[in-house]
């Protein structure tokens, strides 16, 4: 009798390369900018605090980053058997529970690094994995939300990430002014994960996900999503002339009045549109991020 059927092989320990490619690099880059711009609010000389600077880099980047998409990958792993089976998981390059354990793995190290780096920045990295997990995994699937998903997803790439690379300068918590500016950021974030939805808007409805897109429309989605990029932008402005920051405030006043032309051609078409504005106006939307860090950290 042939008893080789009932061995049960050791499932591979997955290449490098896969790994790699399951944390998906091109994602990290929103949360890294963020981190620099946390880091120029501080004020901080770089070269004080370099190493701590590294650390925080990588915290953003691929550790909490990328554990967020080895955690998606992992509880979407039955959808994207469907819509893209060359992926990690269901191409069974990353085998067995690898993709849970990868995903495991890099909570525990970038809990670590977050201890490391300080109190204030071990906590954000406790919110950002809770945000990371809360968003795939049941019982919640924030995902599914079309209010919560995007605003999870904004906190965490934009606001927990900016506050951490204030927070490894300052070896503390932020000046209140950089957590006002934060906040507000992070809200207008919201509409650019909105944006991110349109593309998905069929597949979203076949699976039950409740996107602003599919529950609002997508022109009423849009409309919501540039009200929502905006109006911070616009309080951002009148507190950073406040402050007596008024090289910033114009600076994020002539990229504001950038990302108003591009919205106008956005809502023509918004399906048709959205890829080309989140490389227009959302460059612009960073870019003033950027502005107003410089203005706090006194560096303009």
């Amino acid at each position: 009798m042939d008893r080789s059927a009932n061995i049960t092989r050791p499932v591979p320990i997955p290449a490098a390369r896969d790994v790699l490619e399951l944390l998906k690099p091109v994602t990290w880059f929103p949360p890294m900018w963020a981190f620099f711009c946390g880091v120029m609010s501080s004020g901080a000389p770089l070269t004080d605090r370099w190493m701590f600077l590294i650390g925080g880099v990588l915290l953003a980047g691929p550790m909490v980053c990328g554990t967020s998409q080895a955690v998606n990958d992992w509880y979407d792993r039955h959808v994207d058997a469907i819509n893209q089976p060359e992926r990690p998981i269901p191409s069974g390059r990353i085998a067995g529970k690898w993709g849970l354990y990868v995903a495991l793995i890099g909570s525990v190290l970038s809990l670590v690094l977050g201890a490391v780096l300080g109190f204030w920045v071990f906590i954000a990295t406790i919110v950002g994995l809770m945000c990371a997990w809360g968003y795939s995994a049941p019982p919640f699937r924030f995902k599914m939300s079309g209010w919560v998903g995007p605003g999870v997803v904004a906190l965490s790439y934009e606001g927990l990430s900016w506050f951490t690379g204030a927070s490894v300068m300052s070896a503390g918590l932020p000046d209140a002014r950089v957590l006002i500016i934060i906040l507000l950021y992070s809200i207008g974030a919201h509409g650019i994960m909105t944006l991110n939805d349109f593309k998905a808007v069929e597949g979203d409805t076949a699976m039950g996900v409740r996107s602003l897109p599919v529950t609002l429309g997508v022109k009423n989605a849009a409309r919501l999503a540039c009200a929502v990029m905006a109006l911070p932008q616009v309080i951002v402005i009148a507190l950073l002339l406040n402050w007596g920051l008024a090289i910033s405030a114009i600076a994020v006043t002539l990229l504001l009045a950038m990302q108003l032309v591009f919205m106008r051609r956005l809502l023509t078409d918004p399906n048709k549109y959205a890829p080309w504005y989140n490389a227009t106006g959302v460059s612009s939307y960073v870019m003033g991020m950027l502005a107003a860090a410089l203005g706090l950290g006194g560096w303009i």
